[in-house]
């Protein structure tokens, strides 16, 4: 846990991180002294869009699970999209993690990319599945904590037009494709060392493991696409949502004795990371030893 602190108050910041090792066994002793003698709880920063009848979704990522719009349209398959010498190198990644799915070929490059992702996850034994945050969860239940979440919604009673013009438009996300490949090819043994880093609170191996940006690189296709474009309270969700956390985490150091608050990994270690911007600001802020 990262420390940030102003005079006698302090902020404790939890770093997760996935994927981890599947059906892992969390001890969270040091995590629970914690929230013990905390007063408040600030989840990671979420977006969601508010969609009538359909409730409220996390809309980049339940875009094409809910709705089905994984394919590429017109009916055009991976071959006809992508360069040639990358789809040689995509044939090669798809035999060794999903040899014989044949209909993940009419997939758009960007959601290819992502089931590819997670079966080869799946091969070497990670998941990103969330396995921290429930009991984190219950602690904060269970020591009757104030939570505070930095959750920006945005109305979609309109979904059905979105929905048509993202089935329609074409995504610029070859970067994201290419981006993935290339971490399947040569980032896998990174993975497992970091997730055992992560895992042993090794932070200085974490911070030597370079990776890139699978996750950004992929939504920035999405967000680029001519649907979002329309949409620029669609695109300024995420911005504000993390613009409200870093307002709620100023807030509890000035109410609170000790706050506890989770952000990822990536959020604590980035120059442009929350924690970066908190230290910014004037607050003092100190790794774990």
């Amino acid at each position: 846990m990262w420390r940030v602190s102003k005079d006698d108050h302090v902020l404790w910041v939890f770093a997760k991180y996935g994927p981890l090792p599947m059906k892992m066994e969390w001890r969270s002793h040091e995590v629970e002294a914690v929230l013990a003698k905390s007063q408040e709880y600030l989840p990671s920063p979420t977006s969601h869009a508010s969609t009538g009848v359909w409730g409220s979704i996390k809309l980049v990522a339940a875009l094409p699970s809910i709705w089905n719009m994984q394919n590429n349209p017109n009916g055009a398959t991976l071959r006809e999209v992508v360069p040639a010498d990358t789809y040689e190198r995509w044939l090669a990644l798809k035999e060794k993690y999903m040899a014989g799915d044949k209909e993940v070929e009419r997939y758009r490059p960007i959601f290819a990319a992502s089931s590819l992702f997670e079966h080869g996850l799946k091969q070497i034994g990670l998941s990103n599945k969330e396995q921290v945050l429930p009991t984190i969860d219950k602690l904060v239940k269970q020591y009757k904590l104030k939570v505070t979440p930095s959750s920006v919604s945005v109305d979609m009673s309109d979904a059905s037009k979105l929905l048509k013009d993202f089935s329609k438009s074409t995504l610029e996300d070859g970067s994201c494709f290419a981006t993935t490949l290339a971490q399947l090819e040569t980032d896998i043994d990174n993975m497992r060392l970091r997730a055992n880093a992560w895992a042993n609170g090794d932070i200085e191996l974490i911070r030597q493991l370079n990776f890139a940006d699978r996750e950004g690189t992929c939504r920035a296709a999405v967000e680029a696409s001519t649907a979002f474009q329309s949409r620029p309270d669609l695109l300024e969700m995420r911005a504000k949502s993390r613009d409200m956390w870093i307002a709620n985490a100023e807030k509890a150091l000035e109410s609170n004795t000790s706050t506890f608050a989770v952000l990822t990994m990536q959020d604590v270690l980035s120059p442009n990371g929350l924690i970066a911007r908190l230290q910014a600001k004037g607050y003092k802020v100190e790794a774990p030893e």
